[in-house]
């Protein structure tokens, strides 16, 4: 599975960004996504997640609870994360992640057996 992230911008603080992942391949299906962020000088932080198969169930980092929103569609391999009320503290390359198990990008215990993209750029101004 390849990994394509985009909509990465510099925003103004209160505004909004929609990031945008396509992934490759044919079992899109199978996986759980998500979006992983860095900060300069940080740690690798959980953002949101939503799970594969039916029903599909979202989890969110607290800070961006109510904030962000993570959707899928299946139909064409991507996922969107709609970042609304954007903050300065907001600001890191955003990775878009893929594994089978949903809690493997929750809590950031992603394996050689999982994929993630090459990152987007969200900069938030105060």
């Amino acid at each position: 599975v390849q990994l394509q992230a985009s909509g990465g911008g510099l925003v103004q603080a209160g505004g909004s960004l929609r990031l945008s992942c396509v992934a490759s391949g044919r079992t899109f299906n199978s996986y759980a996504m998500g979006w992983i962020r860095q900060a300069p000088g940080k740690e690798r932080e959980f953002v949101a997640a939503i799970s594969q198969g039916g029903g599909w169930s979202t989890h969110y980092e607290d800070s961006v609870e109510g904030r962000f929103t993570l959707s899928r569609d299946n139909a064409k391999s991507a996922i969107y994360l709609q970042m609304n009320s954007l903050k300065p503290e907001d600001t890191a390359v955003y990775y878009c992640a893929a594994s089978v198990f949903l809690h493997h990008i929750v809590e950031l215990s992603l394996t050689t057996d999982d994929y993630w993209g090459q990152g987007t750029q969200v900069t938030v101004s105060s």
